[in-house]
């Protein structure tokens, strides 16, 4: 019965997160979270030393760093005068969330989803006020569009960048492209079609009036700017480094923690920025990890990909498992323990690049398959908007069968 405890456990979180509510006790997802860590710990199924090592500092201390960035954009007001000049020709409603995808899709695969999801929460909330779009439409756009987005790329996300680094996969960087551009291009077109039929009353004709908003804080937008600086120079530096000097690597925690130094150092008004970081995310993933590191050390999975037979190897097989195993263990976790097996079975090239594809694109289906969108709920709650777990899945699951399809198609073209 020990090892079931996590099982029951996580399907009760699903549960809790799927309802947010316990008699009249309306549930966070950060704390859900925290209670089935709470939960595993105290009834043994996993040992406080052992959850305590499952956190994953690096994840956290990224996190943290861009928490602080995000939060001096948006409080300075350099965030939504940079957004005038990037969507200011969005005449439309259509245009928008065209350009959002297309623009939030490219930058995740640069600047890694994760990122673009603390930073571009705000900026969806304000466009919902300014033009009375509804910010559901808006926070799914964001959260589609970062994780597709990133799938073709080595940095797009963590679960690519351990594909990349442990995967075997030459010339990362050209790889990954090549392999994955074309269906992740079709992802996001399907994405804004799964969008229109789901919000058709918000695509309306009307124009949208764009008005260019002042910088509220001189001195912090300055910070801000150069912290947005140090953050893009730093990740460029880390991909050229990476295709010319291997051997040379920049943390991606260091990039994070360096591009918050101005803020952190150089502002007076550090204690409110400190105190407005989204600390119950920061909760929700040392949750996480506790939970997942304890279904694990259950070995309730283990036994049913060992014990298969199917090929596990085959493109169609590693995408279908990889949505859905990464419903249930988060998509991080289940790279990592995916790699060592996958490479003792000789997978290729192809394989790897569809284990990269199928656990990325996992996270368009609910909203646990991906950091990102846990990411842009909390954010969005800070301000009173949130999106449920049914409203998230109406339009993901469908979109994530889809674009499962497409990478599935692409990829069989290659050699196995």
């Amino acid at each position: 019965m020990g090892t079931l405890i996590p099982l029951v456990v996580l399907v009760l979180v699903f549960l809790l997160i799927a309802v947010r509510k316990i008699g009249d006790v309306n549930l966070r997802i950060w704390q859900v979270m925290v209670l089935g860590a709470a939960a595993v710990v105290l009834t043994g199924a996993i040992t406080p030393e052992d959850a305590l090592a499952s956190v994953n500092l690096d994840v956290m201390l990224f996190l943290f760093g861009m928490f602080v960035v995000g939060e001096a954009l948006a409080e300075s007001g350099y965030l939504y005068h940079l957004a005038f000049r990037l969507f200011s020709r969005a005449e439309s409603v259509r245009r928008l969330v065209f350009l959002i995808l297309v623009g939030a899709g490219l930058l995740s695969a640069l600047l890694m989803n994760d990122t673009l999801a603390v930073v571009g929460t705000p900026l969806m909330l304000y466009f919902a006020r300014r033009h009375e779009i509804s910010p559901k439409l808006l926070l799914l756009t964001l959260a589609f569009a970062v994780t597709t987005g990133s799938v073709a790329s080595p940095i797009g996300n963590p679960q690519n960048l351990l594909v990349a680094l442990s995967g075997g996969v030459e010339n990362p960087f050209v790889t990954f492209p090549f392999y994955l551009a074309v269906p992740t291009v079709i992802s996001l077109l399907l994405a804004y079609i799964f969008l229109f039929r789901a919000f058709p009353d918000e695509f309306h004709p009307v124009p949208l009036v764009h008005r260019e908003e002042e910088i509220r804080d001189p001195a912090l937008a300055a910070l801000a700017r150069l912290s947005l600086i140090l953050l893009v120079f730093l990740i460029g530096v880390k991909v050229v480094a990476v295709m010319l000097v291997p051997e040379f690597d920049i943390g991606l925690t260091w990039i994070a923690l360096v591009a918050a130094i101005p803020v952190l150092v150089g502002s007076r008004r550090r204690v409110e920025i400190l105190r407005r970081v989204d600390w119950p995310t920061l909760a929700f993933f040392a949750g996480l990890f506790v939970l997942m590191a304890s279904v694990w050390e259950s070995g309730v999975f283990q036994p049913l990909i060992e014990g298969t037979s199917l090929d596990l190897t085959a493109v169609p097989v590693i995408v279908t498992v990889s949505v859905v195993v990464s419903q249930f263990v988060s998509n991080v976790p289940f790279v990592a323990l995916s790699l060592p097996v996958l490479s003792h079975l000789g997978t290729s090239t192809t394989g790897m690049m569809a284990l990269a594809a199928g656990s990325t694109i996992a996270g368009n289906m609910l909203i646990l398959g991906a950091a990102s969108n846990v990411i842009i709920i909390q954010g969005a709650e800070k301000d009173g908007e949130t999106l449920t777990f049914w409203e998230f899945a109406r339009v993901g699951v469908p979109l994530t069968i889809a674009q499962t399809a497409v990478y599935v198609l692409f990829l069989s073209f290659f050699p196995a």
